[in-house]
């Protein structure tokens, strides 16, 4: 070996798939499924948070998050000696990054943390802001988690600087390396031009599902205008839809717009080119930190991060109704700030209207609004919500608190999960409230009733997933929990078969009258007898674990409007595709694993079984490869590993098994069948449940993966 080469491999901690998968970029990627891996944790196996959470001293906690907000660090010094405005900005972008089109983003996991969106241009300086919080953090340990933590710091800031808050739930659990299901957006560069996200950039209702910030590495959108020129009311029209796919409607919209802004500043105070790489670029002796100034001060009223330059109200550490003032008290005219940024300015401000200096209370300089800010008054709808706000302050005040308590839990699940003193006792329609359903009965009993019901085995089985497949990991919405399957919207859904449901629920729903037990309860039991009768089909009885306890809910605790972006428009398991997309089938249905929480083997044994049972979408026949439908055999896998069979095309997504030599077509297929055969590591799943000697272990896989998908959302469970 030479003297001058490197004895390691180059990049061996970043560049793992670039040196494998890279080569064959159009490989199915399962590391979806398995992206929080127990490995990477480091608390015990036995670590609950949840549980861990529930030791804490709230008030001890609280009392010094009060402290930290004063308590000014000259390494980084507060604003106006106060650290609140960086705190709830901090809080904001975390939350702020959840999206209802597939419930990802948002602060429940601390993923804030983590590349990319540590180092995200929008999140300029929220690393100081993590950083101050880290003396909290050690003192209180494992009884607050950092997802806790930084969506507690701009609640705190808000009490402390005079708002009455709604409330605060803990139980969020941290995650130990960056979130890979996430879509961002295809965009190569920052703050790309946003039109690639549009259809047509003049209508933002054209913009790239589930995406809801109208630019790479922003939170919301571009606070200069659209794509950085100026025009309040087409700000207003991306303003509008993106706060729409963060689950806000405009009244909401406005006050956490206007609230956001009563508190703190935009730092533009610079030169941005002086500024260093974001924290995942940096160099080792930043120790994590980004966007670091060695060139100028880079610090107190010398700060940039947005580019803009100002406080939005005269008091910016103090919750009053001062931004509505100085919005309507005065005409704006555009300006720019000394970093270049567009921003609006007033005209003829009153000395004493303007906020002083962060540094130098003899100073004052002018107050500053965005072009989003400028669309509260700007837009017809805004203005008028508005002017409400402004001539009562206390109902602004309301209305605010209660939007960001939705901001900030939006993505826990239902207020059960909630934990700590602080959670508030009122159910909220966005948190999908369901009663506490009965649980003690004779299920048996329940059982042979469904049995004799005249529904088949396959009727039962697709009702029972139908209702169980909405839920979310993601934020913990869906599931059969609630029965919302026989409500609006949900009933009327495509990938539901209303006819078929509603034939099937005329039968279970005199069953659940009949032993005062929700439908819920009882859709789920019929799913379990189907599984039970199939399996017993196959000569392998089973008993399907149960547990009672679901309620109904009912249709006016049930947000229409909310629930829309659950309906499914594609479900591998059943086979079935609303239309043609451009994203194929298979990757649909990786898509929907991830968000059941499901893993690579459950999806494989489940698509397997499912097929056998004969639970296709409209009683297809493709991925059907077995004679004795019903029966929860291992046909499936036998079938598709069998190489008595050759694989054929025959039109777009239906595929031909045709005999080697017959030349007969035996069955049919999509591309999600075909998949457990094709890709590399489904079909290591899949030879393993072909094996004769796993017919047993496959009626059990798929009896645990069924009872998992029906229990998501048994958060009393856990």
């Amino acid at each position: 070996m030479s003297g001058g080469k490197c004895p390691v491999m180059h990049g061996a901690n970043s560049s793992v798939e670039k040196s494998t998968m890279d080569f064959w970029p159009n490989a199915l990627n399962l590391d979806i499924l398995h992206q929080h891996d127990g490995k990477v944790n480091p608390m015990e196996p036995d670590f609950d948070y949840r549980e861990a959470v529930k030791t804490l001293d709230f008030e001890a906690l609280k009392k010094d998050m009060h402290a930290l907000m004063t308590d000014s660090q000259a390494w980084w010094p507060a604003d106006w000696g106060h650290y609140g405005g960086l705190m709830i900005r901090m809080s904001w972008h975390a939350a702020g990054t959840y999206r209802i089109a597939d419930g990802r983003g948002g602060g429940g996991t601390g993923n804030q943390r983590f590349a990319p969106l540590n180092s995200w241009p929008d999140n300029v300086n929220l690393d100081k802001a993590r950083r101050l919080l880290w003396p909290i953090k050690k003192k209180y340990g494992n009884k607050v988690s950092w997802a806790d933590l930084l969506v507690l710091a701009g609640t705190i800031a808000y009490e402390n600087m005079g708002l009455k808050t709604f409330g605060f739930g803990f139980g969020r659990e941290d995650i130990w390396q960056p979130e890979k299901d996430t879509y961002w957006g295809a965009e190569k560069e920052w703050l790309a031009p946003s039109d690639s996200r549009y259809d047509n950039l003049d209508d933002p209702s054209t913009m790239e599902n589930p995406l809801a910030a109208v630019q790479m590495g922003l939170i919301y959108v571009n606070p200069e205008g659209v794509n950085g020129q100026p025009d309040p009311l087409k700000t207003a029209l991306q303003v509008r839809e993106t706060f729409a796919r963060m689950a806000m409607n405009d009244e909401e919209t406005v006050a956490l717009t206007a609230g956001g802004h009563t508190v703190g500043k935009c730092h533009g105070n610079g030169r941005a080119e002086n500024l260093g790489p974001d924290p995942e670029a940096a160099d080792v002796t930043e120790q994590g930190l980004g966007w670091m100034n060695h060139e100028s001060r880079g610090i107190g009223r010398d700060t940039v991060s947005s580019g803009i330059e100002g406080a939005w109200t005269t008091n910016p550490i103090q919750w009053d109704n001062g931004y509505f003032y100085l919005l309507f008290t005065y005409d704006w005219e555009l300006k720019k700030s000394p970093a270049g940024a567009w921003q609006w300015e007033p005209i003829n401000i009153k000395e004493e209207d303007k906020p002083v200096d962060v540094e130098d209370p003899s100073k004052r300089y002018n107050p500053i609004m965005t072009d989003a800010d400028m669309a509260m008054i700007k837009d017809p709808i805004y203005r008028e919500i508005s002017k409400k706000f402004y001539e009562n302050p206390d109902y602004f005040s309301e209305v605010f608190a209660r939007a960001w308590f939705k901001l900030t839990h939006r993505d826990m699940g239902p207020k059960a999960r909630y934990i700590g003193p602080w959670t508030p006792t009122e159910d909220l329609i966005w948190q999908d409230p369901v009663p506490v359903g009965k649980a003690d009965y004779d299920v048996a009993a329940v059982k042979a009733k469904i049995a004799t019901s005249g529904l088949s085995t396959a009727e039962m089985v697709a009702t029972a997933w139908d209702s169980a497949r909405t839920f979310r990991g993601s934020d913990l919405r869906g599931g059969a929990n609630g029965a919302r399957i026989r409500l609006a919207p949900q009933k009327d859904w495509q990938g539901n078969e209303p006819e078929r449901l509603a034939r099937v629920l005329a039968k279970l729903e005199p069953i659940a009258a009949e032993f005062g037990i929700s439908v819920a309860d009882t859709i789920v039991l019929a799913g379990n007898v189907g599984v039970e009768q199939a399996a017993k089909a196959a000569g392998i009885p089973v008993t399907v674990p149960f547990a009672p306890g679901r309620g109904d809910a009912t249709q006016e605790m049930t947000d229409v409007e909310s629930f829309e972006p659950l309906e499914p428009i594609h479900d591998g398991y059943r086979n079935w595709v609303k239309k043609d997309y451009i994203v194929q089938p298979e990757e649909l249905l990786l898509d929907r694993t991830q968000l059941m929480g499901l893993t690579a083997h459950e999806v494989t044994c489940l698509v397997g079984g499912l097929r056998v049972i004969g639970a296709n979408y409209g009683d297809s026949k493709q991925g059907v490869f077995t004679g004795k439908v019903g029966a929860l055999t291992n046909d499936f896998f036998v079938t598709l590993t069998d190489m008595a069979y050759s694989w054929k095309p025959a039109s777009k997504d239906h595929y031909e098994i045709v005999d080697r030599t017959s030349g007969e077509t035996k069955y049919t297929a999509s591309r999600v069948d075909l998949v457990f055969g094709s890709n590399s590591i489904l079909r290591s799943y899949a030879e393993v449940y072909a094996q004769d000697d796993n017919k047993e272990k496959f009626v059990k896989d798929f009896v645990k993966a069924w009872t998992k998908v029906m229990n998501a959302d048994r958060f009393d469970l856990a």
